[in-house]
């Protein structure tokens, strides 16, 4: 089978989620096709204009699928590149536009949010990495239709329910060997030590650093003894509470940014207690995912996708932003009760093996196949 695999906005995630795709099935021939993820209300307006004129040969290849993710323009590629709207295409959404909070410089423009409508509507299926993302982009899209004054056609709504399922991102659960990377690895067995907290994000506003903040003051307040991994991607304009944080908290840090490779980021998460969320958006939580394959007991909110993943006794109540102050002292209790059953019983994470690609893989290979045979 020969499949194009279009990624317009090769963030992360995207890119994790290609590559382990075409890693899973090399029997089939595949062309990928990337753009940077930046620049990003040019590019997922533009990533049509630049493929089908750019690489126009390309895709007029014959192929018997198009795998593309919701940042694709497929609509208008498909206008522009006729010979592709005769080929069965599938597409996946990592998020979707209706369901990101504000950060205050938004444009105020509904393009992205139709532009996923009309990616979805141009599609022969849709798959969402989880049920809240398919849920808030159905519900996102039946308030945005309706806002339009006139001509909108009935049913466009379970069209798209009907054409949809979830399947998630698989994680490649890698077994790595217990670390040395944290510096209290002599003091001993673990009731010994200081607890280990990680947080590992994208170092952006979304994910939460003035609610970390305020976490952190918590625990200083109780006096608990902890160390800090702060992972994540850095970006120029990050927010100033990491900053913060960086000065307030050097005294418990023992990673303040990127890991250098896979290998010692992989230490960072197999040898911590657990792995912290403060997310105000999570499609998925692949980050937290992969904490948990490695032995990280999750403390996540009660929000967005972290109730589907896991059960309440690892979720701390959401506060909304009108009481971040009361969510962070829940949150500190929540830590402090998982510390003093790490000293008195021992910590076991809870199975995410399902999300593995081991359990995952025939699940694609089934949806794959039979999109392509349409």
């Amino acid at each position: 089978m020969k499949v194009l695999l279009l990624s317009a906005y090769d963030a992360a995630s995207h890119r994790h989620w290609r590559q382990t795709l075409v890693a899973q099935f090399p029997e089939w021939d595949w062309q990928v096709l990337t753009l940077p993820a930046r620049y990003f209300a040019w590019r997922i307006r533009g990533n049509s204009l630049s493929w089908a004129f750019g690489q126009r040969e390309l895709l007029e290849q014959p192929y018997d699928l198009v795998i593309a993710t919701s940042m694709t323009d497929l609509s208008a590629l498909r206008g522009m590149v006729p010979v592709l709207a005769q080929i069965p295409t599938l597409v996946y959404f990592h998020e979707n536009q209706f369901a990101y909070p504000e950060s205050g410089r938004e444009y105020g423009s509904v393009e992205p949010k139709v532009l996923n409508i009309y990616t979805a509507l141009a599609a022969d299926y849709v798959l969402f990495n989880s049920g809240y993302n398919r849920n808030s982009f159905l519900a996102g899209a039946q308030v945005l239709l309706k806002k339009m004054p006139d001509q909108v056609p009935a049913g466009l709504i379970e069209r798209l329910q009907a054409r949809s399922s979830v399947l998630p991102v698989p994680l490649n659960i890698e077994q790595s060997h217990p670390s040395r990377i944290w510096p209290d690895d002599t003091l001993g067995a673990a009731t010994d030590r200081p607890l280990r907290i990680l947080w590992a994000a994208r170092w952006e506003f979304d994910k939460g650093p003035d609610r970390l903040r305020l976490i952190l003051n918590a625990l200083e307040q109780r006096g608990l003894n902890y160390r800090l991994a702060l992972l994540g991607e850095r970006f120029r304009h990050s927010p100033k509470e990491f900053e913060q944080i960086g000065q307030a908290f050097s005294h418990r840090l023992d990673q303040f940014g990127f890991a250098e490779s896979r290998t010692e980021y992989l230490s960072w998460l197999r040898g911590a207690d657990l792995v912290l969320s403060t997310a105000t958006h999570e499609f998925q939580g692949l980050a937290v995912l992969e904490a948990v394959a490695q032995g990280c007991v999750p403390v996540l909110p009660a929000r967005q996708v972290y109730p589907e993943l896991f059960a309440p006794e690892y979720l701390y109540p959401s506060m909304g932003d009108a009481d971040t102050a009361s969510e962070a002292e829940q949150a500190a209790d929540l830590i402090t009760a998982w510390d003093v059953k790490r000293r008195t019983e021992g910590l076991t994470a809870p199975d995410v093996s399902r999300f593995s690609w081991k359990v995952q893989r025939e699940a694609y290979l089934k949806v794959v196949t039979e999109v392509a045979s349409r």
